[in-house]
């Protein structure tokens, strides 16, 4: 049986590591070989892979049929109700942090995409897979310094294969407080409530008051009792540990916060703590649910563009150095020692585990920021070079393309989307038959034994699911016990959502033959 951890190498590899350990491969140009997308079909999608996700009683509007109700008495054993939220990747744990980052990173698709997500009706969807999301966290936060952290554990969920609608592996939950801070969790979900506030404050102006004020409590609960929530939540530690600390999750909250709100005292407290929390020391080659630093830098430079914050030019400037540093490195534009790591195939590599992560954040970082260049006339100053927007839009064109089917598996690695695609995708609820067709209960071994070793194809497809992709030399095998590939996770996905509806405006314009021909 296998044990499968979430470490994303935290173990094999230090999380501030500029390079993966892996020897340095020549780079080669992705194929020109002109290919057409069908960004639309691939965002619209993306969007259905929440769905398939969900915990807790499932709604009458329910478009992944082969799902079912599950984790009905989350929390009950702790007198509190943590029905709903999301299971995080193939498994049925339902981690805060990196569930956080997804619903941040969805709000920000929407904040950022709005109108193309709008004009492709998909702006319902993308609304309810964040809400999905919030009203877990609403739940989770039962008091001003009580944030639960956990529901289910992971050690004994890794030693079961069951569908989620069958689940007989432990619900325990786990809680932050006073005594037992986690100031990296709290920071992480009132950065996610508050970008869900803006999201929201226009359609449903009482809901976002209300994750607003849950935002605010948390970042005060997380800046008043500092700490690691893995030294309070030890059974994470082998699945979601915070290597990067909690101080890059403070500065994120704040600045969530501060968009929010627009109040002076969380922009302070950005400037204030730029040097002491590392926001303009860290120059960062990585943006994901444990490191947040690149992702502060950005939205930290887009604020120079507004005349009331020209008094905090000179702090906001070297986050906008360090900003440039982290999109210089993913387009091979910093000095050679300092760039991140590509397959023959021309991907983004990182690590070996779940690679596809760090790929779509930053892809959605190179995609915003050509925006932001674009919209303010300017262009990005690399000590290799000087790019333009149009240069940074085709790069991340690229990677969108790779992940799509441009590589050398002609390999979708979007599950659903093209006519290839993984189809062994490591996943306890897709690789066994569904509930709605089999309601005869399915116990661990027994799903290990007659679903798990099946050589077959899953009987449910993920639709939308990112898995972790290719290895450092482009090779994939669509195995269901490669898990270091074939295990998508809600987070892998979240940043495509806007990206995928960004590229599927720039079809519908006619931009794309531009960015081609640049």
């Amino acid at each position: 049986m296998e044990k499968k951890k979430k470490l994303n190498h935290h173990q094999q590899n230090p999380r501030f590591a500029w390079h993966c350990s892996l020897v340095l491969f020549s780079v080669f140009a992705i194929s020109t070989t002109a290919q057409a997308f069908d960004y639309a079909d691939a965002f619209t999608k993306s969007l259905l892979y929440f769905e398939s996700q969900r915990s807790g009683r499932l709604p009458y509007n329910q478009r992944v049929t082969w799902r079912g109700h599950s984790g009905l008495t989350d929390g009950l054993e702790q007198g509190v109700d943590l029905v709903g939220g999301y299971y995080d990747a193939g498994d049925h744990v339902k981690f805060g942090l990196p569930m956080a980052f997804t619903v941040t990173m969805l709000s920000w698709s929407i904040i950022e995409f709005r109108d193309q997500i709008a004009k492709a009706g998909e702006l319902e969807h993308a609304l309810e897979a964040v809400k999905w999301g919030t009203d877990y966290f609403i739940k989770a936060h039962t008091s001003r310094n009580v944030l639960w952290a956990e529901v289910g554990d992971g050690d004994t969920d890794h030693y079961c294969w069951q569908r989620p609608e069958d689940m007989t592996t432990s619900r325990q939950a786990y809680k932050i407080d006073e005594n037992n801070p986690g100031s990296d969790l709290a920071g992480e979900t009132a950065a996610a409530m508050a970008a869900a506030s803006i999201v929201f404050k226009k359609t449903n102006p009482r809901y976002s008051h209300l994750l607003l004020h849950h935002a605010q409590e948390l970042f005060e609960f997380g800046d008043k009792y500092r700490g690691k929530y893995d030294g309070s939540v030890g059974v994470v530690k082998g699945y979601y540990a915070s290597v990067s600390g909690y101080m890059d999750e403070l500065l994120w909250a704040a600045l969530w916060l501060h968009q929010a709100t627009d109040k002076e005292e969380y922009l302070k407290y950005v400037i204030n703590k730029a040097h002491c929390f590392g926001g303009i020391g860290w120059a960062m080659t990585e943006f994901s649910w444990d490191v947040k630093y690149a992702g502060v830098q950005v939205i930290a430079s887009k604020l120079l563009e507004k005349q009331n914050h020209k008094q905090h030019a000179h702090i906001l400037n070297q986050y906008r150095s360090k900003a440039e540093y982290y999109l210089c490195s993913c387009l091979n534009k910093n000095n050679a020692s300092n760039n991140i790591d590509r397959t023959p195939g021309g991907l983004l590599y990182i690590r070996r585990w779940n690679n596809m992560q760090y790929v779509s954040t930053a892809v959605f970082l190179l995609t915003l920021y050509s925006d932001f260049l674009r919209d303010s006339n300017k262009l990005l100053e690399c000590p290799a070079g000087t790019v333009d927007h149009e240069g940074i839009l085709k790069f991340a064109k690229s990677q969108v393309d790779y992940i799509l089917g441009s590589n050398s598996m002609n390999m979708s690695y979007l599950v659903g989307y093209g006519s290839k695609y993984p189809t062994r995708v490591h996943h306890r609820g897709a690789s066994i038959v569904s509930y709605r067709e089999n309601k005869g209960f399915i116990g661990c071994i027994q799903g290990y034994d007659n679903w798990y070793s099946r050589q077959e194809p899953n009987p449910n497809v993920l639709v939308g699911a990112l898995v972790g992709g290719p290895d450092c030399q482009d090779n994939f095998m669509d195995q269901r016990d490669n898990y270091m590939l074939t295990e998508a996770c809600t987070y892998n996905t979240a940043p495509l959502v806007g990206v995928f509806a960004r590229f599927s405006h720039l079809e519908d314009n006619h931009e794309l033959e531009l960015v081609a021909s640049y």
